[in-house]
């Protein structure tokens, strides 16, 4: 019998926590399902409709490279290989940041889908129930960003709303890991907080919008045998 999939993505609602200077998310009704029609006299509006106001960062996402590389490429042509498939969650202590020395033990390989579990995936979420932005939140430095380049992995995840740290390497993480000969493929705003550390296939589709630098996207695990 298969294993059931686990939802590792975050709710999106209105007014979540964003990146520092982000548009505020904004979720509501745009129209509500038994409302009177406007000038037309006893009809009233068969259905609900959601309208949604964000950016492309927002919750659980995905960053293209054009999100840093001026010529990158955007969402529309990401390739699938990246966000489906076998993957590896990692468990990180260290209280500061991914560092290379706690990687190093782990044997990154070629190709490999790699998601990052630290401490984020509970401090940091539990500060976002109240709209909180965590800054001192765990990121990949700069060195780190360079190893992950070096160790040719295809795909990191990482368990709150960036690779690099506020104001600690966020641009450079970004450009370092989208812009190398063979980009690495970013997942953000994971949340592992239910997921032991191990191997499990990754299904994580962001949606295809067209001319993006990122993606708001539904990520899910399964273990493997």
């Amino acid at each position: 019998m298969a294993k059931p999939w686990l939802d590792i993505s975050v709710e999106m609602r209105d007014g979540m926590v964003q990146w520092p200077g982000d548009p505020v998310c904004r979720v509501g009704l745009h129209v509500k399902l038994g409302d009177p029609i406007p000038g037309q006299p006893g009809k009233k509006i068969p259905c609900n409709l959601t309208k949604l106001a964000l950016s492309a960062p927002t919750g659980t996402h995905m960053d293209a490279p054009r999100h840093f590389i001026a010529d990158g490429i955007t969402m529309e042509a990401m390739p699938l290989e990246p966000v489906m498939g076998p993957c590896r969650v990692i468990e990180l202590k260290d209280k500061d940041a991914i560092t290379v020395e706690e990687l190093k033990p782990h044997r990154l390989k070629r190709g490999e889908r790699v998601l990052f579990k630290t401490r984020n995936s509970t401090r940091s979420w539990r500060m976002a129930k109240t709209s909180t932005f965590d800054e001192d939140f765990i990121f990949i430095p700069a060195p780190t960003a360079r190893y992950l380049v070096e160790c040719g992995v295809m795909t990191v995840g990482v368990d709150y709303l960036s690779v690099g740290g506020y104001n600690k390497d966020g641009v450079e993480c970004h450009q370092i890991m989208l812009g190398a000969k063979r980009p690495i493929w970013i997942i953000e705003g994971l949340n592992l907080a239910k997921i032991k550390p191990g191997k499990y296939e990754l299904a994580c589709l962001p949606l295809k919008i067209v001319g993006a630098d990122g993606a708001p996207c539904r990520a899910a695990l399964r273990a493997l045998k």
